[in-house]
């Protein structure tokens, strides 16, 4: 539940500042809204969802600040991880690498935005794993959903998979002293991406309103409840 809803929010199936109905969600998934809730919990300590007490979860629309203040923080982090990988790499690991660059290749051809997208993240994600440092992988933990929604704020597919296997070749070189500079390109070219994308998205319709906060209060005692009750016991 919790891995279908996040795909939804990055894959931008769920919309900016969307609605997150317990009780909707449930009745659309056919499940009881116990998982539901649960989810919607981890969502918002992933930093996707942001919770409104006995209301609604909305899907939490990303300020101008929060994404500077992301990037800054990715700007050392990818750095120190890319140099790492570019020591530490080895040939199982760098074939691992390989594959997830030629399956972005392979989306981007195919115009395949979501997949591509995903294939990034997948990326950035086994190349922290390939640095070896324990600390560093536990902190991408941390950000990676944020990092994956990042990622899926760009429409150049061709030029962000290209980059991607212009890095793969300086790890596999072990090009330590190369690979800061094309770490650093990488995130500034994102970072205009990202202000591409996000003007095309301001010049589309913006979400729908919000209704009622009482019908959609999650503190009554609605049939889901019941339903919940009686699984429990």
């Amino acid at each position: 539940m919790t891995t279908a809803l996040r795909d939804e929010i990055i894959d931008g199936i769920r919309k900016p500042g969307s609605r997150l109905v317990e009780r909707d969600l449930a009745m659309d998934l056919g499940v009881s809204r116990v998982p539901i809730r649960e989810a919607l919990k981890q969502l918002a300590s992933e930093g996707l969802v942001t919770p409104r007490p006995n209301t609604w979860s909305t899907v939490r629309e990303f300020t101008t600040s929060d994404i500077a203040d992301l990037n800054e923080v990715l700007s050392a982090f990818e750095v120190m991880t890319f140099e790492l990988a570019a020591q530490r790499h080895t040939r199982e690991t760098l074939s691992e690498l390989e594959t997830v660059v030629r399956r972005g290749l392979e989306f981007a051809e195919r115009g395949d935005a979501i997949g591509a997208r995903r294939a990034a993240a997948d990326f950035h994600e086994i190349v922290t794993k390939i640095s070896g440092n324990a600390l560093l992988v536990e902190i991408g933990g941390l950000l990676s959903s944020r990092k994956r929604w990042l990622l899926s704020q760009h429409d150049d597919l061709s030029h962000v998979a290209e980059e991607h296997s212009g890095l793969f070749d300086a790890i596999a070189r072990r090009d330590v002293g190369g690979i800061k500079s094309l770490v650093l390109e990488h995130l500034e070219s994102s970072q205009k991406r990202q202000i591409q994308h996000n003007e095309l998205k301001h010049r589309e319709p913006p979400a729908e309103p919000a209704d009622d906060p009482e019908r959609f209060r999650d503190d009554d005692e609605s049939d889901f409840e019941n339903i919940e009750e009686t699984a429990a016991s």
